[in-house]
């Protein structure tokens, strides 16, 4: 019974932890484009808006999912210690390790930014916010399949599935930023053009 619950506690810690993966990179997007498009005093209040937005996701959320997941997780190994022998296992922590260097690389980058240094462009960082997808993928793959992961048709089906869909994402993202660019050059030229006096006979 008791592995049960460190198991349930240890899902809904995953769920969070990976909550917070997901959304503060999409804002250090945001944080960087303010640092790379805006004007001052705007500059300001955004970096100090989104630096808000980011310590309190990483501090209220992140880190409590991240401590309990491998705190339920380690109470399962003592239920169940026969799963430290197989190899799924080893893997699967070796990914939630480097999950782990992800989480606290994000908090450096928190500082950066507040301090007002980009580390990234946004352009790179909507690439590392597709980073914590695979993992996702792969840990529940583990999860669910152990050691018998599919390697038939219907795995590479799904497989295609999962990367069509992290890449219809993408383009998604990359076709609104080209359509902002597009909105914007067009508002500049129409304020050029409203702004230039008419030639006089």
């Amino acid at each position: 019974m008791p592995y049960f619950w460190f198991k349930a506690f240890h899902i809904v810690g995953f769920v969070s932890w990976f909550a917070g993966l997901f959304y503060l990179p999409r804002l250090f997007v945001y944080h960087a484009e303010a640092q790379e498009q805006q004007t001052e005093p705007v500059r300001s209040i955004l970096r100090e808006q989104y630096t808000l937005m980011e310590k309190r996701l990483y501090g209220i959320i992140m880190m409590p999912a991240m401590i309990v997941t491998i705190a339920m997780a380690i109470g399962m190994l003592v239920v169940q210690p026969d799963f430290l022998h197989q190899t799924w296992l080893h893997v699967k922590i070796a990914l939630v390790g480097v999950l782990v260097v992800f989480h606290f690389f994000c908090r450096r980058v928190i500082a950066q930014l507040e301090a007002g240094e980009t580390p990234l462009t946004s352009k790179q960082f909507r690439w590392m916010n597709e980073f914590p997808t695979f993992f996702l993928v792969v840990v529940v793959m583990l999860a669910v399949f152990k050691n018998d992961i599919p390697t038939n048709a219907t795995g590479y089906v799904i497989l295609l599935m999962v990367v069509a869909f992290a890449a219809s994402i993408q383009l998604y993202a990359r076709k609104r930023r080209l359509d902002a660019e597009k909105k914007k050059q067009a508002l500049e030229q129409q304020v050029t053009t409203e702004s230039t006096p008419e030639p006089t006979a």
